[in-house]
């Protein structure tokens, strides 16, 4: 009896000793060892399955396919209407977010303005560890569009993303010590990185934005472990004397003419668009527009101009050319191919076709067999005005006068911002619909007289930057007298569900702005998205209605993720107004800091305080300053400023001149030409701009804001502001002394 005793305390003892062991080594949720271990097992295994996985979302676009489709099932038409706020996160940003987040296991990884990353534990709504790559804030006006970021990679226990400044980055995934940097760019270059780089065969595939700025566009590929380079696919050809890089450079560059490579690189930057098909082993980058935006001055005597404006698959492993499908020859109107592309197989005439699936900017909707580049259909997706259809090869028939040359301000549609911008789409398969952020605006290109490359009179930024936008007030108009066009200035916004496989539209919702929020859509006919009036919404992804929706009390622009933790499905959308196009206007109030808000079905968070709008009079001061004056400062208001600010309208991310407190008028000088705001990323002027110019510019402010203050007509205001730039370029600015 006494033996058996023994024996029964000796296994109870085990038994304690096993359950002790298991209880204190179990993995704490969000420590480092938690992390570590769930983020190291991601590999190129892990991220092809994601095709089939839903729980995590740990790659761009949820998948390789980048349909941002969820299987996940938890959250229906039914019950959607019981998502409550499970909790929202201020990041303290003041400009907006892009990114897409990625999350695994419930930790969340993403990224906000200027490059900076997160780390966040979804149970607890909390950051666990930030990391700031400190890029030049006194750089802002070297980046196209804002100081945004599109969201990071994760590989192998590491997070990877691009900087603004054109560096790739890798930090430990459980505590942001850094494993890596790279410079990817050229050293005092105008390029930048706001894309989301991609894995592929353990590689991370990213390219850079900069084209309007003498860039050669490129794409090149790292080793994801150690930062090593792998490869580069040059997107457009160099000089011919120098040889090419590869072998269909020099066929390309027979689509070129003059010597492009000299007058500011040929452009080509593939600043967004790269998917990844693991079972054909090939990468599909979209390339964007030239340097200059106008053919006619980057290539004198016409040609395609190849690859821009174009979808390039190359081989994943040795960065070789494969095929290319260019959307627009001979791109004049800053239509790039850039655009999110998704992969699906689709029923065609009765056959299942591997395709690719784009809206790029142009306005038309491409299904392309991604085995060969065979152009399948495209159909216009809302109103174009540039061209009347494509031929059968899926060539862009152009409408008579389109190339805007003969002197006049042609109003074409889509304009500069494109009928689809970089805002993600997203491909519901089980329903056969895409669903656009689409956008209806005309814009105002001309080519006034026979300048070269580097228009010194060119819209929109500093010196070098060479687009076609009309800055002249005084040049007379050619209107598109179509009803169905948008008015000049007029801009707004079009949710379209689209039927890839009938190029049709099935539905389309219009909306106030044309700047919204990308798109998610789930197995449960559900679609996500937040628009420029912080509306968050679920609708009914079969007719458009809204089933549910919450104020986020800022404009967004970023699309959402869903995802399980605990299996608990939730929700996330990062909510910042701002990016190249919110930078000077908005459709709430007020702006709040950047947001991350995630929901779930029964969530009981308290929302936000919605604070109330801030005082925005505008100024009392005035102007003595000559009719010339105003005119040149307008001139250079087009040229530096208006690219971020505007003067009256009400302002976006950044201020609305108009609306500046007068000690900021007291310092104007100190700003624009010492750099006083560089920290907040005002940049430097003056290496560009003297005292007088400044002057020059404060009193074209200070007159619009009089004449705004007086109620006079926009179009007589317009009118005379016409006069006193022709003035000035005319004649010339009065030149008094400067106390």
């Amino acid at each position: 009896m006494k033996k058996i005793s023994l024996v029964v305390l000796a296994m109870i003892s085990v038994v304690v000793i096993f359950w002790h062991c298991t209880t204190t080594s179990e993995v704490i949720k969000g420590s480092e060892e938690h992390i570590r271990e769930v983020t190291a097992s991601i590999n190129d295994d892990v991220l092809k399955a994601q095709a089939d996985e839903h729980g995590d979302w740990i790659t761009h676009g949820r998948s390789y396919k980048e349909d941002r489709h969820s299987k996940l099932d938890k959250i229906t038409k039914e019950n959607v209407s019981q998502l409550g706020l499970a909790w929202a996160l201020e990041v303290g940003t003041k400009r907006g977010i892009q990114g897409t987040p990625l999350v695994r296991d419930g930790i969340m990884f993403a990224t906000g303005p200027w490059s900076v990353l997160w780390a966040i534990d979804v149970r607890s709504g909390e950051i666990i560890w930030e990391f700031d790559p400190i890029a030049d804030r006194g750089r802002a006006l070297d980046y196209c569009c804002g100081v945004i970021n599109r969201g990071p990679a994760l590989y192998k226990g590491a997070v990877i993303w691009g900087t603004l400044d054109g560096r790739l980055v890798s930090v430990d995934a459980a505590t942001g010590t850094k494993n890596w940097e790279v410079l990817t760019i050229p050293e005092d270059s105008q390029y930048s990185i706001t894309g989301a780089p991609r894995i592929a065969n353990g590689r991370v595939i990213i390219g850079n934005g900069g084209a309007e700025f003498t860039a050669r566009g490129y794409v090149s590929a790292y080793d994801a472990e150690t930062g090593e380079l792998a490869w580069r696919f040059y997107t457009v050809p160099g000089n011919p004397a120098d040889g090419f890089e590869q072998p269909e450079l020099e066929e390309a560059a027979k689509t070129w003419n003059g010597e492009w490579w000299a007058n500011g690189g040929g452009g080509g930057t593939v600043w967004d668009a790269i998917v990844f098909d693991p079972d054909l082993n090939t990468l599909y980058i979209g390339v964007g527009n030239g340097t200059h935006w106008d053919r006619s001055i980057r290539s004198p005597g016409g040609g395609d101009n190849l690859f821009l404006a174009s979808v390039v698959a190359l081989d994943a492993t040795t960065g070789a050319y494969k095929w290319h499908f260019q959307h627009t020859p001979g791109d004049t109107w800053d239509y790039t191919s850039t655009q999110p592309i998704t992969l699906a197989e689709i029923e065609i005439d009765g056959e299942m076709r591997k395709v690719l699936m784009q809206a790029p900017k142009n306005g038309f909707f491409y299904v392309i067999d991604r085995v060969t580049g065979e152009f399948i259909s495209g159909e216009t997706y809302g109103y174009v005005s540039w061209a009347s259809g494509l031929d059968q090869n899926g060539r862009p028939i152009e409408n008579e006068g389109v190339r805007y040359r003969d002197g006049r301000t042609w109003w074409i549609t889509p304009s500069s911002h494109g009928a689809h911008n970089w805002q993600p789409q997203a491909f519901n398969p089980d329903l056969g619909l895409m669903y656009i952020p689409a956008s209806v605006q005309a814009g105002p290109y001309a080519r006034m007289g026979d300048r070269g490359a580097y228009d010194p009179e060119s819209i929109g930024g500093k010196a070098g930057v060479n687009i076609s936008m009309n800055a002249k007030l005084y040049n007379p108009p050619a209107f598109d007298t179509n009803p169905l066009a948008p008015p000049p200035g007029a801009a707004s916004g079009r949710l379209v569900a689209y039927d890839p496989a009938e190029q049709k539209i099935a539905w389309d919702i219009p909306q106030s702005s044309h700047y919204n929020g990308g798109l998610l859509t789930t197995s449960t006919g559900l679609v996500f998205q937040v628009d420029a009036k912080g509306v968050f919404a679920a609708r009914d992804g079969s007719t458009g209605d809204i089933l549910w929706s919450y104020d986020t009390r800022s404009g967004g622009i970023a699309a959402p993720i869903t995802y399980l933790v605990d299996d608990m499905q939730y929700i996330t959308i990062p909510v910042g107004w701002g990016g190249g196009q919110g930078q000077t206007f908005k459709f709430t109030d007020r702006l709040h800091q950047g947001t991350f808000f995630t929901f779930k079905l029964g969530g009981t968070a308290e929302p936000l305080e919605k604070l109330p709008p801030l005082p925005s009079d505008i100024t009392t001061l005035t102007t003595d300053a000559p009719p010339e004056n105003i005119g040149n400062g307008f001139d250079l208001f087009t040229h530096f400023c208006i690219g971020c600010h505007v003067v009256g309208t009400g302002g976006g991310a950044l201020p609305d001149l108009a609306r500046s407190n007068e000690g900021i008028y007291d310092i104007y000088e100190s700003i624009l030409l010492d750099g006083r705001l560089e920290a907040e990323g005002m940049p430097n002027l003056g290496e560009y701009l003297s005292a007088e110019d400044v002057a020059d510019l404060k009193s074209y402010v200070l007159y619009t804001a009089s004449e705004l203050r007086k109620g006079t007509d926009p179009i007589q205001m317009m009118t005379d502001l016409a006069g006193m730039q022709y003035l000035s370029d005319t004649k010339g600015p009065t030149r008094a002394s400067i106390e």
